[in-house]
This record gives C-alpha cells, sequence and structure tokens, in this order.
C-alpha cells in the first residue's frame, strides 16, 4: 500500500508570509496617510492662495465706476444748487418782480386819493426797489450757506478715505462766492448806497 508523505508547514516560512503581509499593512496605511496629508495640505494652500487673492483684490482692485460715479452725489448737487442760487441773486428772479409790483400796486391803492411827489415816489418806487432787493439778499444768503455747509460737510461727517472731488469744492466756492457778493449788492440796494431814491424837486415859486 503506497502513502503519499504529508506536506509540512515551516514555521520559518510562516513568520516571513506574516511579516511580509504586516510590512504591506504598514506601507498601504503609510500611503493612504500621505495621501490624506497631502490632501489636506492643498486644501489649506488652496485657501492661503484664496485669501490671498481677496487681500490683493481688496487693496489693488481697479475702483468701481459705479462707486466712484455715486461717490459725492450729494455734495455735488448741493453745489451746484448754490451756485445756481448764487447767479439768481444777481441776476434777480421771478419771485422778486412779483413782490416788486405787488408793492407798487399797493402805493398806487395807497395813494389813491391824491398824496405828495415825495409820498409817490417812496410807495410807488421805493417800496418795489426795496423789495427786490429784500429778495435777491434772501437768494444769495441762501447761496452762501448751502456752499459753506458743502464745504465744511467732511470735517463734520463720518469719516471716510475718499476725499471730497475736485470739482465739488469747485462749484461750492463759486457759489460762496456769488452769495458773498450777492448779499454785499442786495445790501447796498436795499440802503440806497449805489443809487438813491429820485427826490422831488422844490415846486417853482415856493
Amino acid at each position: 500500500m503506497n502513502t503519499t508523505p504529508s506536506k509540512t508547514t515551516n514555521p520559518d516560512e510562516t513568520a516571513a508570509a506574516e511579516d511580509a503581509a504586516t510590512k504591506d499593512d504598514l506601507v498601504t496605511s503609510s500611503e493612504t496617510g500621505d495621501s490624506a496629508t497631502a490632501s489636506e495640505d492643498l486644501g489649506e494652500q488652496a485657501a492661503r492662495d484664496d485669501a490671498a487673492d481677496d487681500g490683493i483684490a481688496d487693496e489693488d482692485r481697479e475702483p468701481d465706476l459705479f462707486e466712484e460715479a455715486r461717490h459725492g452725489v450729494g455734495a455735488g448737487a448741493a453745489a451746484v444748487v448754490s451756485a445756481a442760487l448764487g447767479v439768481v441773486a444777481l441776476t434777480g428772479a421771478w419771485t422778486g418782480r412779483v413782490a416788486a409790483e405787488r408793492e407798487t400796486l399797493i402805493g398806487q391803492i395807497k395813494l389813491s386819493g391824491g398824496g405828495s411827489a415825495a409820498q409817490q415816489i417812496s410807495e410807488i418806487y421805493g417800496d418795489a426797489w426795496h423789495t427786490t432787493a429784500l429778495v435777491n439778499g434772501v437768494f444769495a444768503l441762501l447761496a452762501l450757506l448751502v456752499g459753506v455747509v458743502v464745504l465744511v460737510r467732511p470735517a463734520f461727517g463720518a469719516p471716510t478715505d475718499r476725499p471730497q472731488p475736485a470739482w465739488v469744492r469747485a462749484v461750492a466756492l463759486a457759489g460762496v462766492a456769488l452769495g458773498v457778493l450777492g448779499v454785499l449788492i442786495s445790501a447796498g440796494m436795499y440802503l440806497d448806497l449805489f443809487v438813491s431814491l429820485p427826490s422831488a424837486g422844490t415846486p417853482a415859486g415856493g
């Protein structure tokens, strides 16, 4: 009867196989950890790059044209209003003409029963002249006040890193200058410094 010898397992070979399997597991785990670490590093680097890009965008980004155009719109409009009021104060407004005509009509009504020449000059001409000067002076004063407010507004408003546009300051200064000139002219008209009222002549044989 033939017998086949059974295979015997060598303990050294078994230990070697286990060591090899353990090394393979360690290598695989190491590679997996390295891959995870590399992914984390890449994510952190990308975050830093994004932050750097954001910093560059905040500091070196070209200014937004819409933001630049919107900046100072209110102050610019007020400066233009100031200059316009100054021009009206020097050239006269329809409100001044209406007020002067009203004073003329009132003077005619007062003198309808008769009056001296001096009274007629004062009531019909003088009051209308002074009313026109007063109305023009009000417009000049408004121009002066609005222009001054525009010029001093940055000093009392919320702090900003953008200075007031140069054209706004220029127009506001023009409004202030016209306002001052209008106030002086109106005061001279009202006080009869430039042109005095006509005087009634002495009647002949008086």
